[in-house]
């Protein structure tokens, strides 16, 4: 029986290079491809040299409504000087384009690296660019993105992960065990949805490029609505109590240039950590049909990958029962 093709299969370098084209530009080389698997990314450059990034967005993942407040919010905070590339727009108005089935956006290349999580001129710069973000992201709401359900998103990674093949028997049973303690020890983390604000959702350093002390935030394809330390936790990345605090300082001293921060919501540091860890593996099995995936995750494939999750699932429920000591 013939399998049907991936959607992305046919999105060939001619493909990409007439929907750019269609927009009114012209490409003279070819597109390369840039590392992204939820979307397939390019980076392409025009006739006056000018470099842009070219976004196709996976078919049926986010209604046209949900990317369009993806841009809107954009556009928003680059109308208010904060460091982000909004998506390109015609001459009426639209960022949001198709072409062959597929729909697609525009945005300018950001040059630059990621930024260095010990160097605590990085950080504090980090946390001011975040917290410009949130002073504009605090005016308004998300009508058609997601909000950041604790209970929700946990019980929807772990039916994916149960509903599929990938775990033996004895590793099943391990699974349901550890993930129905961490469904419990999660559930007095949940948040009042007044607490939610527009963020970017997916704040780790691959998501942020400059050099020196300017960076800008990219790829908001995840954005939703979420309590502010959702954009902060993933920059607390140091092993040892003292370097996390330092972190924390310096992350939370840029910040508060914008707002302030309730340091109640560090206590979701660790469950956004275990929510992370559930849906990660969860994202690469319902992925598994993409066939960029395999090659990219061949481990996932690999019933050691299945027994070291079950392990750091575990780790994650001990921590959930401690106050972290650099909390303190």
């Amino acid at each position: 029986m013939a399998t049907i093709p991936h959607p992305f299969a046919r999105l060939e370098p001619a493909r990409i290079v007439a929907a750019v084209e269609s927009l009114g530009l012209w490409l003279p080389g070819e597109p390369f491809a840039l590392n992204s698997y939820e979307n397939r990314v390019f980076l392409v450059h025009d006739e006056e040299r000018r470099r842009w990034v070219v976004k196709f967005y996976r078919p049926e993942r986010w209604s046209d409504a949900q990317i369009q407040e993806e841009h809107d919010f954009l556009a928003e905070l680059e109308a208010a000087g904060v460091a982000v590339a909004a998506p390109w727009r015609n001459e009426a108005g639209e960022s949001l384009h198709r072409a062959e089935g597929f729909r697609f956006a525009l945005y300018p290349q950001l040059p630059g690296q990621a930024p260095e999580l010990e160097n605590p001129a990085h950080l504090f710069v980090l946390g001011e660019l975040i917290g410009a973000v949130h002073e504009v992201g605090r005016r308004s709401t998300f009508a058609h993105r997601r909000t950041l359900d604790l209970d929700a998103m946990v019980v929807e990674a772990r039916e994916r992960v149960l509903g599929s093949a990938w775990l033996d028997r004895r590793q099943r049973r391990a699974y349901e065990r550890i993930t129905e303690a961490l469904h419990r020890r999660l559930a007095p983390h949940a948040w009042e949805p007044e607490r939610a604000i527009r963020v970017h959702g997916d704040c780790h350093i691959g998501n942020i490029l400059g050099r020196d002390e300017h960076f800008a935030l990219v790829d908001f394809d995840d954005c939703l609505m979420a309590p502010a330390v959702q954009d902060l936790w993933m920059l607390f990345t140091a092993e040892h109590d003292e370097e996390r605090q330092m972190q924390l300082s310096e992350v939370i001293e840029g910040y508060e240039q914008h707002l302030d921060f309730d340091r109640g919501e560090l206590a979701l540091v660790e469950p956004l950590r275990t929510l992370r860890l559930l849906r990660h593996s969860a994202w690469l099995v319902a992925r598994w049909d993409d066939p960029a995936f395999p090659p990219a995750f061949p481990w996932l494939a690999d019933a050691g990958y299945w027994d070291g999750h079950i392990r750091m699932l575990e780790q994650q429920r001990q921590l959930l029962e401690q106050k972290p000591r650099w909390l303190a």
